[in-house]
């Protein structure tokens, strides 16, 4: 068995937690890992007690995360960052403090998992790419959703062509407003508002299945937007996403992709979650019982444990593509007019 991957995870709110639960489980599956510090202002949070909070089931609801005698628990970064036995730093902080904190874990020398979305600026992540293509260490933006049951499972159907190409796509994310970090969400300059938050994860999914599309055209704001991504012969790809103005509406993730001899839905507000519809007949897809974030950690750990699947985990560069498309859709919706993507 390989040596354990020493973790430490800045930010113990809502993402820490989840990061926290996923390592675990992912080091009692057999995967070679080991959570050996964390990082917070808070006292209890250092101690490993967590608040169940959050938009969708993450496995962060136990009551305590880890046993603070065998977790160091720190209040400064720096501490972390100096441990030997931390090869692995898992950033879930807010976004305004992402890039910073990726740097000095390259700088000192660890592996980086930082959350989504990497920074909302193009130059900020530009700022990390030139470290991380000096580092020589995995720097991997934590986009769950390529890992997630069902969007996962699409993305090897596509990949297979047993039922053609894809015709047509769309991809839906909405829920309430963040109901933790309040003047964080709130203000759209330090989070990017809800298109960064939620829109971001179908922005790169289309991204990493289709590619760089010839232009979009938006409508709606930083905190609601529907896209339609242009890809011509190629196939129609609409991804829609935002904050709904009442705190009673349930989050929900979904799509429908048409193939050429099939159609396939995803709505996480049902069960089953994934039907296909092929040859006039309708089945369920099973789905494995772990989330995103189980298999994202696992992704992580076994790259760096072991060299596995390097190349299927998402990159720097791929932070950089979906900023920039973010970046257009903003100014699609804000100038009423069609984007041409020529990066």
């Amino acid at each position: 068995m390989s040596k354990p991957v020493g973790i430490g995870i800045i930010g113990m709110g809502f993402m820490g937690q989840t990061h926290t639960k996923a390592f675990t489980a992912a080091a009692a599956a057999g995967h070679p890992c080991v959570i050996r510090a964390v990082c917070d202002r808070d006292p209890g949070r250092r101690a490993g007690k967590a608040a169940a909070v959050g938009n969708i089931k993450s496995g962060a609801e136990a009551q305590q995360l880890f046993d603070p005698v065998e977790v160091a628990g720190h209040a400064d970064p720096a501490d972390l960052l100096a441990d030997p036995s931390i090869e692995l730093v898992s950033i879930c902080t807010h976004t305004d403090t992402h890039v910073d904190l990726a740097i000095q874990a390259l700088d000192a020398g660890k592996h980086v998992l930082v959350e989504k979305p990497v920074a909302v600026t193009v130059q900020e992540v530009e700022r990390l790419a030139a470290r991380v293509a000096r580092s020589g260490r995995l720097c991997i933006p934590a986009m769950c959703i390529r890992h997630w049951p069902g969007w996962a499972d699409l993305r090897a159907m596509i990949a297979s062509g047993e039922q053609g190409q894809v015709v047509h796509a769309r991809f839906e994310r909405l829920g309430a407003p963040p109901a933790w970090a309040g003047d964080f969400y709130a203000d759209p300059g330090r989070s990017g508002g809800a298109i960064f938050d939620l829109h971001v994860h179908d922005a790169d999914f289309a991204l990493s299945l289709f590619g760089k599309p010839a232009s979009v055209s938006s409508i709606g704001d930083a905190h609601h937007i529907a896209t339609q991504m242009h890809y011509p012969g190629g196939p129609a790809v609409a991804t829609e996403g935002g904050w709904l103005n009442d705190r009673s509406f349930p989050f929900r993730m979904a799509f429908v992709v048409e193939f050429e001899r099939a159609v396939v839905a995803f709505d996480s507000s049902r069960d089953p979650a994934m039907v296909l519809h092929t040859g006039g007949q309708s089945r369920t897809i099973d789905l494995p019982g772990h989330t995103g974030y189980d298999a994202q950690a696992r992704a992580v750990v076994d790259a760096i444990a072991n060299g596995r699947n390097r190349e299927t985990l998402p990159t720097i560069a791929d932070a950089l593509a979906v900023t920039r498309l973010i970046e257009a859709e903003r100014t699609s919706a804000a100038e009423g007019r069609p984007i041409d993507i020529n990066w």
